[in-house]
Formats: structure tokens, sequence, C-alpha cells
């Protein structure tokens, strides 16, 4: 399961963003424009919406995405414990309300829930991805070649998942540092991704120069 997430606060989207990408893979952004930017642009299953952004007011965000009939389910985060705002944030088309402060583990479980009811994703029934002799088991975090398995680091399995997930697609390095690497200097994608190539040999990643990597099928 793909998160992107949308929240202004430093401190809070570091945590935030510490948490959820623990388990799902998750993008983090801070303006408003970006998030939109993103979200057209790109797949995810499930968008965390702060309200209070730098930039603008995460309801207005809301409506100008559902108005372009981007479905994705939003859970909205906000310190505003107006009912009028719960009832205008659900009538834009927000899936879930979560008033802060809240657990880590209460907003997790409200995104699992709202991707449940949307995309029929539950906890234990995660994707499993294969091209060619490679299969990568979400679920289980488990990569095998011919069936023999792989030991990856974590930030080895995150590549290659985005890798296998979008495979024939061209993955920009700034995309794969951001689901995989948010907090690493620019060398360290190709020092991770020259490991991972080693490890599962082969011709599976391709190098599109000054543009970022692709998984051939």
């Amino acid at each position: 399961m793909r998160l992107c997430l949308i929240e202004d606060d430093l401190e809070l989207g570091q945590a935030l963003h510490a948490a959820l990408n623990d388990a799902h893979e998750t993008v983090w952004v801070r303006r408003a424009a970006d998030g939109e930017r993103l979200l057209i642009a790109e797949s995810f299953d499930v968008a965390i919406l702060d309200l209070g952004l730098i930039d603008g007011d995460g309801l207005e965000l809301l409506a100008r995405l559902r108005a372009q009939e981007l479905d994705m389910p939003v859970v909205v985060i906000t310190a505003r414990e107006a009912l009028e705002v719960r009832l205008r944030g659900l009538n834009l088309g927000a899936d879930d309300f979560l008033v802060k402060p809240f657990a880590t583990s209460e907003l997790l479980a409200r995104v699992r829930a709202v991707a449940r009811r949307a995309n029929g994703w539950s906890h234990g029934r995660e994707s499993v991805w294969t091209v060619r002799e490679l299969t990568l088991d979400e679920g289980r975090m488990l990569v095998r070649r011919d069936q023999a398995p792989l030991a990856l680091s974590p930030t080895e399995f995150a590549l290659l998942r985005a890798l296998m997930r979008r495979a024939n697609r061209v993955l920009t390095r700034r995309q794969l540092e951001s689901w995989a690497l948010p907090n690493s200097d620019a060398q360290a994608l190709d020092v991770h991704m020259s490991n991972l190539r080693k490890k599962i040999g082969g011709d599976y990643i391709r190098t599109i120069r000054g543009v970022g990597y692709v998984m051939e099928k």
C-alpha cells in the first residue's frame, strides 16, 4: 500500500512519516501545491491530509482533488474540532477524520480501514509482485529468485518493491529517494541500487542516464 502524507508541521510530519513508512511506502510533502501535483501525477492508495497547510486550506485542496475525479481515500487530520468542519469535509469527499493529538497507531488503523473499504486491501493480504524469476511478497517482507530467498536490507526491499510495482515504467531518482531514502544524500541511492543489483542478479534493473531506473519484465 502506498500513502501520501500532506502535513506542514515539520516535527509532526517527520514523526508521522517515520511511523507510516515503517509499515507502508509513504511520501511526505508539506505544501498543498506539492501534494496536489503529486496526487495527480502518481498513484496512491490513501492520502492523509492536514487542513491547516502553509500555502492553503486542506478542505480547498480536497475539493480540487475530488473535482478532478481523484477517488483515492482521504483521511483528514486536523486540530479543528468543530462539527461544521467535519461535516464540510465529509461532504467534500473525506473518508475519515482524526483530531489532533492522536496516536500514530490509531492513524494507521484508520488508514488501513479506509483502504479496505475502497480497495479490498486488508492486513495479511498484501500484494505479491512477480517479474520473471523474482517474486516479492509485500506482507511477509520476503523476496525470492527461482524460489531461493534473498537477504535484502529494508532500504533495498523498499527500492525493489517500488520498481516491481511499476515494472516497465521509468522511475526518477527523486521518486525513489522520496519513497526509500527520504533523509539520505543523493549518493546513497546509487550505493543501495548497486547492492540491490548484486543481490538479485541478472539484468532486471536498467539505468536511464540522467533520469532514474526501470525494472524490465
